[in-house]
């Protein structure tokens, strides 16, 4: 990759890169129209189908469009001369990425563009997430992602069982098909071999910062993928799992990762972390409370008359 435009493999600029453009104030964007064109859309209006469930998409996961869609408007040549103002729609990255996902899957530049926007947003998530976790142990990324995680595949299930995976055995062979997708086709009792994990340990108390992000971001995705499609159906569930997973995996090749079977297991669990760390605020908080009991060091305050 080059500190600027994005290069695909052959060396050339990505064409969705290309189109980029930034304000005054630094903030890139993309024009709806110029995007349109390269999605293979000739015609304005069969394109304003695709942004408008890109909208409702923004919207169904909890961002405000405005923050993301602005309607504005340029003067076109029309000939002779003459011009006229069109209407066109201000993309942010968010924006771009949701469109491209509404898109026609039958044109083949729109899978290039989901890859793209898809590795930008990562990108950015990742660039938000270091300054939170900024600071931060390996131990401390860890507990935080992981609570963050066991949040996520609580929505995750719920999403699920919307889609119709009810069962826990339907529950366990969703999640693997995530799994495959992201693991190059391990199921949850691969990993956990791999691992040498003992029955009943869990593989996700048993990774490091980086597999647990590209696991969160696994999950994140596959919900809001269930929920913004409205897949219905055992079978198209586990499928948009495991398309979910397979996507993150070409995200991690495309930014020049380590692929999360090929990163290394921690000594200890997030278990023994925790309880680790339970201990030492447990510790401070008595040494605290005998601290306070201490006599001081100092006689205690004299009225004056007593002088």
């Amino acid at each position: 990759m080059s500190d600027g435009a994005d290069e695909d493999r052959t060396g050339a600029v990505s064409p969705f890169d290309a189109i980029r453009q930034e304000d005054a104030d630094g903030n890139e964007w993309w024009s709806a129209r110029a995007l349109a064109s390269i999605l293979g859309y000739p015609r304005w209006q069969k394109f304003q189908p695709v942004i408008d469930r890109a909208v409702i998409a923004c919207e169904t996961s909890g961002y405000a469009p405005s923050d993301h869609f602005t309607l504005m408007g340029k003067m076109v040549a029309v000939g002779s001369g003459a011009r006229r103002r069109i209407e066109d729609v201000r993309l942010s990255r968010y924006a771009c990425y949701l469109v491209v996902q509404n898109a026609d899957p039958e044109k083949p530049v729109v899978a290039r563009g989901q890859t793209y926007f898809a590795v930008q947003t990562r990108r950015q998530g990742l660039a938000d997430e270091a300054n939170l976790l900024a600071g931060m142990s390996e131990d401390q990324r860890r507990l935080y992602t992981r609570a963050q995680l066991t949040t996520h595949n609580r929505q995750l299930a719920d999403a699920a069982a919307h889609a119709g995976v009810v069962t826990s055995r339907d529950f366990a062979i969703f999640q693997d098909h995530g799994y495959m997708g992201l693991y190059n086709g391990e199921r949850a009792r691969d990993i956990a071999a791999r691992k040498g994990l003992k029955s009943g340990q869990r593989i996700l108390d048993h990774m490091g910062s980086t597999e647990l992000a590209a696991n969160l971001f696994r999950a994140t995705q596959t919900e809001d993928k269930l929920r913004r499609e409205g897949v219905t159906g055992r079978d198209a569930a586990n499928a948009t799992h495991h398309a979910v997973g397979r996507a993150v995996r070409k995200t991690i090749e495309e930014l020049g990762g380590v692929m999360p079977e090929d990163l290394s297991t921690p000594p200890e669990s997030v278990g023994q972390i925790e309880r680790r760390e339970r201990a030492r605020i447990e510790r401070e908080v008595r040494q605290d409370a005998q601290a306070r009991q201490q006599p001081s060091l100092f006689l205690p305050d004299t009225d004056e008359s007593d002088e």
